[in-house]
């Protein structure tokens, strides 16, 4: 059975920076797959690789109960599909980009969970969102705002502090990918 490491942390934090910058580091040549989201969002709307569907297409999925995990943040539905189970069977460790709300849930379904919290100051993520220009200043600062009031729950995760050079957080993250063997 392979090892689920579950990414979460806010907007801005880095995570798909990271998980890219890991992505990159391994290149297949270890048995570590990196699941896709499925996002009620725009393929072309930048950010992370990720599955675009319509709201419709991604409630018929849900209902057939193709996504292993699912939730709602900022007005989109996200999802992570059934296929993560089958690679897990398999041997091979999975990470996948989450929700810090929906960590306990995770943790009820997959009980050997590595969540890991990517985290930045509220400066280095205003900095971040800006550049990416999908949001203006002030919906910026209420996003940061809404963030500090989630529960990470972080007892529960390995976090990783994002705010200075992309090798640093990088190969820390990749290093705790790496911690775990699969049985590949």
């Amino acid at each position: 059975m392979g090892t689920l490491f579950y990414i979460a942390g806010a907007s801005g934090a880095g995570k798909d920076t990271l998980i890219n910058y890991c992505r990159n580091q391994i290149d297949g040549m270890l048995p570590v797959i990196f699941a896709h989201r499925y996002i009620t969002r725009p393929a072309n709307a930048g950010g992370e690789n990720h599955v675009s569907l319509s709201e419709d297409e991604f409630k018929l999925r849900l209902k057939h109960k193709l996504f292993a995990m699912h939730w709602v943040s900022h007005g989109l539905y996200y999802g992570i599909g059934t296929e993560i189970d089958l690679w897990l069977k398999n041997g091979f460790n999975v990470v996948i980009n989450g929700s810090r709300e929906y960590v306990p849930t995770a943790i009820e379904k997959y009980p050997e969970i590595k969540p890991i919290l990517i985290e930045a100051t509220p400066e280095t993520i205003k900095a971040r969102l800006l550049k990416r220009g999908r949001e203006d200043s002030e919906s910026i600062t209420e996003r940061i705002n809404r963030s500090k009031l989630i529960d990470t729950h972080s007892n529960l995760f390995t976090s990783i502090h994002n705010d200075g050079l992309l090798e640093d957080a990088g190969n820390e993250l990749l290093a705790t990918l790496l911690q775990t063997e699969s049985i590949l």
